[in-house]
């Protein structure tokens, strides 16, 4: 101690101690002190020093700082020391105030030193290793300067050490300790940490996430108070996104984890006018940037879809829709939060209807979709808003054919509102289109024009719309208005750009016009377009107008193209011809060129999302730069083709659609055979494992018969051997106790008997007397009366002999029951007799014989006890054997039904395959065919697709419809 006052004393005293002997003479005390509070001493100073002459420090005691963690971490007060030393070496952060002037060259030099400290530090990856065992220490003077530190090493050379610490055994999970820290400043600076971390780096990403980092992130998220948190929100939400932007396997993993469930509160903001701070601001900005990069256009269709249905499912869309119609909300917020909707609803049917249903809490109530295309065409909107509403309607009507039939309804005379009471969005779409603003033209041109993408129908459906021009004057097609405004050109004074009306204008009639033969019959029907477009190619303009002269190329191209040969003016070859004479084709593909040529047409096909910096930079449309791509090639190759040439590509194109169909046809039944196929491959394997599971019952029973039959053979032994045994003792034992009881019984019940047989008999011949005295005194038949006489004693006679009948039964019943009685009597007489004969001699002793008679009947007793309950379990096994045999031939009968089906489906397979067999060898004959006429089909030069093409295609088609259905089931 008294060291480092007289060190720190001669700074003070006078010039004869530098800075740098000051922090020499600290390190070599460092280095060299034995006593441990002189070198804690040592270093503090250090630490004191290591801010203001950081070079100084950096370059003379990072090494014995290192030694310092290496050797002293017993005490926890040098190792927080040393590593806040270190810290202030390595990190950029300037606390003293700079001038303005040096504030740059303080920061670059800054920089500069940062990185140069922390590759010393990391050169040595044992050093980084020692970091992370020290962040296990719970000390908080070790923990929280540890946690500072590495966290300045990854921002400094942010690669090398992620490198460092993934193949660090248990690196990143010991990190993952510091977010379940109960103290908040060190758990804090932990998420900052993984922030750090986790930049860019998917395994480092992945490795945090299955670490339970989501769950973790989610509860702190909460804890502080969703969105109403501070900025440890809004450093956990930044957290969130590293692990999840670009990250399929997080995203999944946040999925089926049940994460997204508990986005919802988030959102839960109502529509005050107050409470809306800046801190509020930025987390709900970056929780909808989170909803974003789980349903973003870039990630691959599957984990999309299943997001959105999931969001839509736990009420998230619902949640974020009410945002969306609130009032009071900021408008960077509303901006976000209509981006938001746009990419959840986003080719998902259940959503997009969902979207369509939603109302604005308006009287009279109006569609959202209506309220936003108002904000849309209003110029007086910020731009930013502008473009998020025509990004959220271009995705309602992204794959979705309902939605795009629907606002194209709204503009057909039949469902126009006559009364004016409603604005429809077709309304004010036609508003946009036609009004004095250029930005309010092009939005509403390429919102049509999304109506009508890929679908023919509705392309037709739009031929019909009439447009009422002024008063007096007979209505006009859309078709017809579009290219009247295009042909006037400048001549109207609009706001804005100069072209970007009439790029709108092009880019909707270029959709409009695309794969709709109708619509271009419709487009050459009036005279005057075709010259407007020769004229526009062939002029010599400047760059500005380059583009439109290569958008008027394109529609003059697709009119040939599409061309169908239904008007004699205007078909294929005379517009070839024209081309030729007025233009060039040389210069035609020249100026086609100019569109994929223009320095915006690459930024545009990067990205759905229309996101310009200004509206000057709002010309191209993300679907418009496909359909160029699409079509350039195929329009350049139709000028330079011949008629002859064009009619044997029709004839090929017929002949192919013909193959194309058989063979379609051909693969529905294959397919359909297939999943016959599999059906019974499924019954069958469900038979067999219904035979196998009979045939296991089967053998149980029969052991169980068996073992059943053992029994009742041994008992049947044990029985015999039992009543052998206790023979010699039976008749003593009946005659010693309950003979004479039983003899006397019997007795009683045979005089009982003969009494009551005595009276039947004297019944009977009552009766028997009383029938004759009726028979002999019977009248003979005659008159009325006597009739009637006869009749009633012909009831009673029967009625006699009914009892007459009933006595004899019983009197037969008793009788059996008497000779039966008196045979036992006879048999217990006889038994007497035979015992009397036997009886021992008056002079043996009387207790001898008493006490043999008490033991004879003590085990009679028994015996027949035992023999009572052997043939209670004989009769039982009797009725048990019964019926398992029933079961058992119920069983085999199941199993003879069974082999007859199984021998059926056989038959059934076989005869399938063969005709299977059969199919595809003519399918394999059709491809043949089709081979050849693709290579004739090549040899004209045409374009040919391959089958693999088409195959996708169908999938896709046949996924798309699948994937439809069950939206709409889901919806349901």
């Amino acid at each position: 101690m008294n060291f480092l006052r007289g060190v720190m004393g001669g700074q003070s005293a006078g010039p004869q101690h530098t800075e740098a002997e000051t922090i020499q003479k600290l390190c070599d005390r460092v280095a060299s002190s034995t006593l441990l509070d002189d070198r804690r001493n040592a270093v503090r100073a250090l630490k004191s020093l290591s801010k203001k002459y950081r070079l100084e420090v950096g370059i003379q005691a990072m090494e014995h700082l290192i030694h310092v963690l290496q050797t002293d971490r017993s005490d926890s007060e040098i190792i927080g020391y040393a590593l806040d030393t270190l810290y202030n070496i390595i990190s950029n952060d300037e606390e003293e105030e700079v001038d303005d002037v040096e504030e740059e060259n303080s920061t670059r030099q800054s920089e500069d030193l940062g990185s140069q400290f922390t590759e010393i530090f990391i050169k040595q990856q044992e050093n980084v290793t020692l970091l992370l065992s020290l962040l296990e220490e719970f000390d908080f003077h070790v923990r929280w300067p540890g946690v500072k530190l590495l966290t300045s090493l990854l921002k400094q050379l942010g690669p090398q050490v992620q490198q460092i610490i993934l193949v660090s055994p248990m690196g990143v999970s010991r990190l993952m300790d510091l977010l379940a820290d109960s103290r908040e400043v060190i758990r804090n600076d932990g998420v900052l940490l993984l922030q750090a971390l986790t930049r860019s780096n998917g395994a480092i990403q992945k490795i945090v996430a299955f670490e339970n980092a989501f769950e973790r992130l989610l509860d702190i998220i909460t804890e502080e108070g969703n969105s109403d948190g501070g900025i440890v929100v809004e450093d956990c939400l930044i957290l969130l996104q590293n692990l999840l932007k670009n990250n399929n396997s997080n995203q999944n993993f946040f999925k089926e984890g049940s994460y997204i469930q508990r986005m919802k509160p988030w959102f839960e903001v109502g529509d005050e006018n107050s409470g809306w701070s800046a801190q509020k601001v930025t987390n709900l900005h970056l929780m909808l940037q989170l909803v974003r990069v789980l349903v973003s256009p870039n990630n691959p269709p599957g984990a999309t879809s299943s997001c959105q249905k999931a969001m839509f499912q736990c009420g998230l869309l619902q949640q974020l829709c009410t945002i969306l119609m609130a009032t009071g909300v900021p408008a960077d917020i509303l901006t976000e939060t209509i981006n938001t909707v746009s990419e959840v609803i986003r080719g998902c049917q259940v959503n997009q209807d969902y979207f369509a249903s939603v109302n604005a809490p308006s009287n009279p109530p109006r569609p959202a979709i209506v309220v936003l295309l108002m904000s849309m065409v209003n110029e007086r909107q910020p731009f930013v808003l502008r473009c998020a509403v025509l990004y959220c309607f271009q995705c309602f009507l992204y794959k979705n054919q309902k939605g795009q039939g629907e606002i194209v309804s709204t503009l057909l005379p039949s469902t126009i509102d006559a009364t004016g009471n409603t604005v429809s969005a077709g309304q004010l779409l036609c508003g946009g289109l036609f009004s004095t603003d250029s930005l309010s033209n092009w939005c509403a041109a390429v919102a049509l024009a999304h109506a009508l993408q890929e679908n023919a129908t509705q392309k037709e459906q739009l031929l019909r719309v009439q447009l009422a021009t002024s008063i007096g004057n007979p209505p006009v097609s859309l078709l017809q208005q579009c290219t009247n405004i295009l042909s006037q050109g400048d001549k109207i004074n609009r706001r804005g750009s100069k072209i970007q009306t009439r790029v709108g204008l092009l880019m909707l009639l270029c959709t409009w016009l695309s794969n709709c033969p109708i619509a271009v019959t419709h487009f050459l029907h009036n005279s005057a377009n075709v010259p407007f477009l020769t004229g526009q190619i062939a002029e010599n303009l400047g760059e500005e107008e380059q583009l439109v002269q290569g958008l008027c190329a394109l529609l003059l191209g697709i009119s040939i193209y599409f061309n169908d040969n239904s008007l004699e003016t205007y078909m294929k070859e005379k517009l070839k011809q024209l081309i030729e004479k007025r233009i060039g084709k040389e210069n035609f593909i020249e100026k086609l060129g100019f569109i994929s040529k223009h320095e915006l047409y690459s930024r545009a096909s990067q990205k759905p999302q229309p996101n310009f910096p200004s509206p000057e930079y709002m010309i191209f449309d993300h679907e418009f730069t496909k359909l160029v791509k699409e079509l350039e090639g195929v329009i350049t190759k139709a000028i330079y083709k011949s008629s002859e040439e064009d009619k044997k590509e029709e004839e090929v194109k017929k002949t192919l659609e013909q193959h194309d169909s058989i063979v379609t046809h051909y693969k529905n039944m294959i397919r359909e055979q297939d999943l016959q196929l599999e059906e019974l491959k499924q019954q069958i394997s469900t038979l067999k494992c219904q035979n196998e599971q009979l045939q296991t019952a089967v053998t149980q029973q029969i052991s169980q018969i068996q073992q059943h039959k053992d029994q009742y053979n041994l008992l049947k032994v044990q029985l015999g051997k039992d009543s052998q045994h206790q023979g010699p003792y039976s008749d003593g034992a009946q005659m010693n106790g309950v003979q004479p009881e039983e003899i006397s019984r019997l007795r009683e019940e045979i005089e009982e008997l003969k009494s009551n047989r005595e009276l039947l008999q004297s019944q009977l011949a009552e009766k028997d007397s009383l029938i004759e005295n009726l028979k002999s005194s019977q009248p003979s038949p005659g008159t009325n009366e006597q009739s009637s006489a006869t009749a009633g004693d012909s009831e009673q006679i029967a009625e006699l002999k009914q009892e007459l009948a009933t006595l004899k039964s019983q009197l037969n019943t008793q009788s059996v029951e008497i000779t039966k009685l008196q045979a036992e009597k006879q048999e217990l007489l006889q038994k007497t007799e035979a015992f009397a004969k036997s009886a021992p001699v008056p002079g043996e002793s009387e207790t001898v014989i008493a006490t043999k008679t008490t033991d004879v009947e003590g085990r009679l007793s028994a015996l027949l006890q035992e023999t009572k309950e052997l043939k209670n379990e004989i009769k039982a096994l009797s009725e048990e054997r019964t019926a398992i045999k029933e079961q058992l031939d119920s069983s085999n009968s199941t199993i003879a039904i069974l082999q007859n089906e199984k021998n059926k489906l056989e038959v059934d397979i076989t005869d399938s395959k063969k005709e299977q067999d059969d199919l595809l060898v003519l399918l394999a004959d059709q491809d043949q065919k089709i081979f050849s006429l693709k290579n004739k089909l090549k040899e004209l030069g045409h374009p040919v697709e391959e089958e693999d093409e088409l195959e996708s295609g169908d999938q896709d088609d046949e996924d798309d419809e699948d994937e439809d259905d069950g939206k709409e089931q889901g919806h349901i």
